[in-house]
């Protein structure tokens, strides 16, 4: 980035007073007429106009140009060159979410699945600087996009996400294997999975605790988060032949002793989410947490550009100076002492 408006000494340019003083002194000077005898100038021959008048009219011009052009130049106008470079720790994040039937609970609004979608949504938002991937899991585990900065791909996969993917249950273990192979190449300074879960282990075959030991190998911090109010809450219970669900009020069990273990293996945390205030309360805590580091680095040369401005008035005053003395030279005035 270039910056021309900047002097080495700007208070120089405090003189430019002297040219505009110089000038109006030449008008004075000119209008005033002393008492005496005039030998006829060119200039003042009524009704005769030659290019020796017209450029009589100039000269003091050139002069004024030289003037300012020299104090430009004794101001030290500089031109700045700025190159910034901007150094980016960004972090890994991997979204690793239940899907399981029981998201599907009204106790959040409209149920626990669109309401983690829609907070998570916002989460993804507010991380520009850093790679993020989804993985899902139920009875069994899927990944659905890998670690990306393409944010907009994140969050049409995160809105297209249906309970009915996968085979229903809860394999806790195997979806944070499955987040974890997407992290375990990461060369990111810092590699994060959020765990989001809403029940026990039921399913899957790998253990809960053997997936965090993974996740702890390859240096990945996990922050679980256990979906659901307390007591009980409008849950599916069945279906219908149809396929419609029918709905219950059953006991909500989140299996948070096992989460907070995970968490603490893998120096993460864990948190309980019983309404969606408080899932997005986590949210803004887990971002507050991973904070992307950002350094920029300015680099600032400068160049004097005195150099042209002094050899441009030089030109001025040196060309006022033989005009005036040869071609434009006016006849001598003759007065009276």
């Amino acid at each position: 980035m270039l910056d021309l408006g900047s002097f080495g000494f700007k208070y120089a340019l405090v003189l430019l007073l002297l040219p505009i003083l110089w000038w109006c002194i030449y008008f004075i000077r000119k209008n005033r007429r002393p008492s005496g005898f005039y030998l006829p100038r060119a200039k003042d021959m009524s009704g005769i106009s030659t290019w020796r008048t017209k450029g009589l009219k100039y000269l003091p011009w050139l002069t004024y140009a030289g003037l300012s052009c020299l104090i430009i130049a004794l101001a030290r106008p500089q031109q700045l060159e700025k190159n910034e470079i901007v150094n980016e720790s960004g972090i890994d994040i991997s979204l690793a979410i239940d899907l399981s039937t029981s998201m599907l609970a009204r106790d959040f609004k409209p149920n626990r699945l669109e309401a983690t979608k829609s907070l998570a949504e916002e989460f993804v938002k507010a991380r520009p600087n850093d790679r993020i991937s989804i993985s899902v899991f139920a009875g069994e585990a899927l990944s659905l996009c890998p670690l990306t900065y393409d944010h907009n791909m994140v969050i049409k996969i995160l809105r297209g996400l249906s309970q009915n993917t996968l085979t229903d249950g809860t394999a806790i273990g195997t979806g944070l294997a499955s987040a974890v192979n997407m992290l375990k190449d990461s060369k990111a300074k810092s590699k994060v999975i959020i765990l989001l879960t809403d029940g026990v282990n039921t399913a899957g075959y790998i253990d809960p605790m053997t997936a965090a030991g993974l996740a702890k190998t390859f240096g990945i911090r996990v922050y679980a988060i256990g979906v659901g109010s307390e007591g009980q809450a409008e849950t599916p219970v069945s279906r219908t032949p149809s396929g419609q669900i029918i709905y219950g009020y059953v006991p909500v069990e989140i299996d948070e002793p096992l989460m907070t273990e995970i968490a603490n293996l893998t120096n993460g945390q864990y948190f309980r989410a019983k309404d969606e205030n408080s899932l997005q309360q986590i949210y803004n805590r887990i971002n507050t947490l991973e904070k992307t580091k950002i350094e920029k680095t300015v680099l600032r040369k400068e160049f004097d550009r005195y150099r042209f401005f002094l050899i441009l008035g030089s030109i001025f005053l040196i060309l006022e100076m033989v005009l005036s003395n040869t071609v434009l030279r006016t006849p001598v005035t003759i007065v009276d002492k």
